[in-house]
């Protein structure tokens, strides 16, 4: 079996008959389908159920609501696919979606994961997918290599587009932190960088709805440094890990800060940015931290948050 795919649930049941419908609609229909449920009270895991009965290789697992990262560690442990691929319950693969992946797989044999590009639904609009266009060839294609510097030339893929070899995921576990829903898959995928390049198509193959309410990521503020990026100094004083390494994490750390600092000033938080900003001084001096400084002690909030979010559409779709 060619792929495990894996999907967290917990109560997007308005989402999820149109999610297994696309996993249905694959032209590569070598896979497995794990749904696990997190406790979802709104009838979204019996919905799953009837969905999957179309399917001839699906489980079910049901768990006492434990988070997005147990959910997935669960579909993880028991996969038997060779590569698992992730997909949220809100968002919507191209039918091409997984043959795009077997295919860089067979392109390059020595990676251990594999990605493509994506366009963002806004949680406004209604969630009906639009056609799009299909291909046949792989185009666009990169390994990237150092993925702290490549993240912020545009967000390269996002959990719901991408396959990482089942080997090497079982070998890491748990894999996303238990009882974290905010970086927790960044975590993964830099220290899957570490160890492996990332072979990268920009096809545009999955549709990812923002921050729908009631999933298991949201409620999420934004505006505290999440658990991870500690976790990544803490690897940069690895003295085992190679000097370029080493200045990527900390550069990526001190990047993530300048970030959270703008999320406080959208709510009007400047002296908690400024802080921030102090911190993130591997970064000082650059063009986005003095950018980022310059908002802090002169632009309004409602600006500012006009911005980033110009900012962040525009990385989703020319990443």
């Amino acid at each position: 079996m060619m792929f495990s795919i894996v999907i967290p649930l917990y109560n997007k049941s308005q989402f999820i008959a149109l999610t297994l419908a696309s996993v249905a609609a694959q032209t590569c229909q070598d896979f497995e389908v794990i749904v696990i449920d997190d406790g979802s009270s709104d009838g979204g895991a019996e919905l799953a159920e009837r969905c999957l009965s179309t399917f001839g290789n699906w489980r079910l697992i049901r768990q006492a609501n434990a988070g997005v990262s147990a959910a997935r560690n669960k579909g993880i442990s028991i996969a038997q696919g060779q590569w698992i691929a992730f997909l949220d319950a809100d968002d919507y693969w191209h039918p091409q979606y997984l043959s795009t992946l077997l295919d860089l797989s067979l392109a390059y044999p020595a990676v251990q994961m594999v990605a493509t590009n994506l366009r963002t639904l806004s949680d406004t609009q209604d969630w009906t997918p639009e056609p799009w266009p299909s291909s046949d060839s792989l185009n666009g294609i990169e390994l990237i290599e150092d993925l702290h510097r490549r993240w912020f030339q545009g967000i390269p893929f996002i959990t719901s587009s991408v396959a990482v070899r089942t080997t090497t995921l079982q070998g890491m576990q748990p894999c996303f932190a238990p009882g974290e829903s905010h970086g927790e898959d960044l975590d993964l995928w830099f220290r899957l960088s570490e160890i492996t390049p990332i072979a990268r198509t920009s096809k545009v193959l999955l549709t990812y709805r923002e921050a729908p309410q009631g999933g298991l990521t949201s409620g999420i503020s934004g505006r505290t440094e999440a658990p991870y990026l500690q976790r990544m100094l803490q690897r940069a004083n690895d003295k085992n890990l190679p000097g370029p390494q080493r200045s990527a994490l900390v550069n990526f750390v001190a990047q993530q800060r300048i970030s959270i600092a703008r999320r406080h000033l959208q709510s009007g938080g400047r002296s908690q940015a400024l802080q921030l900003l102090a911190k993130a001084w591997p970064a000082a001096m650059s063009r986005r931290w003095i950018t980022t400084l310059l908002m802090a002690l002169a632009f309004p909030p409602a600006l500012i948050h006009r911005w980033d979010r110009w900012r962040y559409l525009r990385k989703a779709i020319h990443g």
